[in-house]
C-alpha cells in the first residue's frame, strides 16, 4: 500500500510539473539538439581555428564564425551597428634580452630564462657575486651588482633586490632539467600577460634564472666548486657579466562578439549570455594544436545555440519581455581580460543587466561522475551569492523541464579550486550583478592537445544547455528582475 501511495505521489508530481511546462519554452528548446551541437564545435575545435590564441589567426577566424552565424540567424549587431566589441590589448615582448659571459652571449628563451623586468639603454658590464645558499645577506656589498644564488623561494629574490643587487640570477639546481623544461619555460616568460595599459607599472627589477655551467662562467671557476661551496660562497672569487635587457611592446588587436536580441515591454532591462570563445592556442612551430573543444567549444555551442532558439522564437512571434545580450569574450584564458573590458565598458547599463548566465565547460562527463555513471549532472557555481531569488529559479527550470544533478559544490568559499573566481562571470559578480556558472568539471584533457570534439558527450551537453535556455527563459520573461539582497561572501582579493 505504501509504495502505491508513493507511485501515486510520483505521477502527482509528475504531473504538477507537466502542467507547469510552458510548452512554447519546450518547443524552442527542444532546438537545441545533439546533432546541431556536433555541426558547429566540429568546426569550432577544428585545426582549421588554430587553438584560438587572443589575438591570433585562429582566433580571427572563430570571431568571423560566430559573426556570420549571429548574422544569418538575424540578431543585431549591438556595437555600433557590428558584432565586434574591439579593443587593445598590450604585451611586453623580451627577445632582445641576454647576457654575456666569457664563452659568449647567451639568449633569452635558448640559453637564460629573463624573469623580470627592465628597460636598458645600453649593455652594462657588471661585477659578479656568488651567494650560493645564503639568505642572510646583512654586511655583504652587493649593491649595483649581479648576484648569482641557488634556486630557492621567491623570497629570496625580493631579498637581494632589497639589499641593491642590480640583477639577480637564480642559477639551477639541475642544468639537464633546465635544458628540458627551456621551451616550455621559453614560451611563458618571453612574452609578458596581457594587459590593458600600454606602459607596464610592475616591479622594474632585472631577474635571471640560468644553468650551473653558465654561473660557473662567470666566475672561472667550476660547477663542482659552486656547488661544493653553496654554504661557504665567499671562498669563490668575483667575478663580470654583461646584460642587456631591452622591452618592445606589442599590440594585441582583438574583439569580443556581441548578438543582440531586443526585447518587448521590458527591453531596457537585459539579460547576458556567455562563453569565451577563446583557448590556448599551439607550441611554437604550430605542429601541436590545443582544439579546446570543452574548454571553451562547448560553451561557445552552448551560447550559439540558445541564441539560435531565441531567434526562432522571435521571428515566431514570441519575443522575450527583457532584451538578451549573447556575448562570446576573448581573452579568458589570459586572465579573464575580454569580460573585464565589456564590465568596465559595457554596451548596456550595468544597473539595467539583470543577470548573467556564464557557460564555461558543458561536453564532458569529468572522472568522479564516470565512475558513478551518472552522466545527468552539471556543477551549479555563485547562484545563491547575490540573490535569494536567482537559485529558486534554476531550481524550479530543472526540476520542471531538464532534471539533472544540480551541484553546488564549488559555491563553498573554502574550495581550494576557487572555479567561482575563474571564469567570466566573476566580473559581472563583482559589478553586483547576479550569476551563474555552468560547468562540467575538470578533466585529464584539460588544457591538453587531447581537449577534443571526439571526447564531447552531445546528448548531455544538449541537455545543459537546454537547462540554460530554460532558466534564461524564465529570467527574460518574469515580471521582476531578480533583486540583489544578498551579500557576496567572497573573497575578491584574487583569482589565482
Amino acid at each position: 500500500m505504501r509504495k502505491l501511495k508513493l507511485s501515486l505521489f510520483g505521477l502527482l508530481v509528475l504531473g504538477l510539473i507537466a502542467n507547469a511546462q510552458d510548452k512554447t519554452a519546450v518547443k524552442y528548446a527542444n532546438t537545441i539538439t545533439p546533432e546541431d551541437m556536433r555541426s558547429k564545435l566540429s568546426i569550432l575545435a577544428s585545426d582549421e581555428f588554430g587553438g584560438r590564441e587572443t589575438g591570433t589567426e585562429g582566433q580571427k577566424k572563430a570571431s568571423r564564425f560566430l559573426e556570420e552565424f549571429y548574422q544569418r540567424i538575424g540578431l543585431e549587431g549591438p556595437a555600433n551597428g557590428t558584432y565586434r566589441q574591439k579593443f587593445d590589448m598590450y604585451q611586453s615582448d623580451w627577445s632582445d634580452v641576454y647576457i654575456k659571459t666569457r664563452s659568449g652571449k647567451k639568449a633569452n628563451g635558448k640559453d637564460i630564462i629573463f624573469l623580470g623586468y627592465a628597460n636598458m639603454a645600453k649593455e652594462e658590464k657588471l661585477d659578479a657575486v656568488y651567494v650560493g645558499k645564503k639568505t642572510d645577506f646583512a654586511g655583504m656589498d652587493l649593491n649595483g651588482k649581479a648576484v648569482v644564488a641557488m634556486a630557492g623561494d621567491r623570497a629570496t629574490v625580493g631579498k637581494l633586490i632589497e639589499a641593491g643587487a642590480k640583477a639577480v640570477m637564480m642559477m639551477a639546481n639541475d642544468d639537464d632539467q633546465f635544458t628540458q623544461t627551456l621551451p616550455r619555460q621559453a614560451r611563458a616568460f618571453m612574452m609578458g600577460r596581457l594587459r590593458f595599459d600600454k606602459e607596464y607599472k610592475g616591479d622594474p627589477s632585472m631577474t635571471f634564472y640560468l644553468t650551473q655551467a653558465i654561473a660557473a662562467d662567470m666566475f672561472k671557476a667550476s660547477v663542482e666548486d659552486l656547488n661544493a661551496n653553496a654554504e661557504t660562497p665567499e671562498k669563490i672569487k668575483t667575478g663580470t657579466v654583461r646584460v642587456f635587457a631591452k622591452e618592445k611592446i606589442n599590440t594585441i588587436n582583438t574583439e569580443n562578439m556581441v548578438a543582440f536580441l531586443e526585447g518587448t515591454d521590458l527591453k531596457d532591462e537585459v539579460l547576458v549570455i556567455s562563453s569565451h570563445y577563446d583557448h590556448i592556442g599551439q607550441n611554437e612551430d604550430g605542429t601541436v594544436i590545443n582544439n579546446g573543444a570543452d574548454d571553451d567549444g562547448s560553451g561557445t555551442t552552448g551560447v550559439m545555440e540558445i541564441a539560435e532558439a531565441f531567434a526562432q522564437a522571435a521571428k515566431e512571434g514570441h519575443r522575450p519581455r527583457r532584451s538578451i545580450l549573447f556575448l562570446n569574450v576573448t581573452g579568458e584564458e589570459k586572465g579573464l581580460l575580454g569580460s573585464a573590458y565589456y564590465a568596465d565598458n559595457p554596451l548596456f547599463p550595468l544597473e539595467n543587466t539583470v543577470n548573467n548566465l556564464n557557460i564555461d565547460m558543458i561536453g564532458r562527463i569529468d572522472p568522479e561522475h564516470e565512475k558513478s555513471g551518472n552522466r545527468d549532472y552539471v556543477y551549479v557555481i555563485g547562484s545563491e551569492k547575490l540573490s535569494s531569488h536567482l537559485k529558486v529559479i534554476s531550481e524550479f527550470a530543472n526540476i520542471t523541464y531538464t532534471n539533472l544533478d544540480l551541484d553546488y559544490r564549488y559555491d563553498d568559499p573554502n574550495d581550494r579550486n576557487r572555479f567561482y573566481y575563474r571564469s567570466d562571470h566573476y566580473n559581472f559578480a563583482k559589478k553586483g550583478i547576479p550569476i551563474i556558472f555552468y560547468f562540467n568539471g575538470t578533466h585529464a584533457d584539460y588544457h591538453r592537445p587531447t581537449d577534443t570534439v571526439d571526447k564531447i558527450a552531445f546528448d548531455v551537453m544538449a541537455k545543459r544547455a537546454q537547462l540554460v535556455f530554460h532558466t534564461a527563459w524564465i529570467l527574460a520573461n518574469r515580471d521582476q528582475r531578480t533583486p540583489v539582497d544578498r551579500e557576496d561572501d567572497m573573497d575578491y582579493g584574487s583569482r589565482d
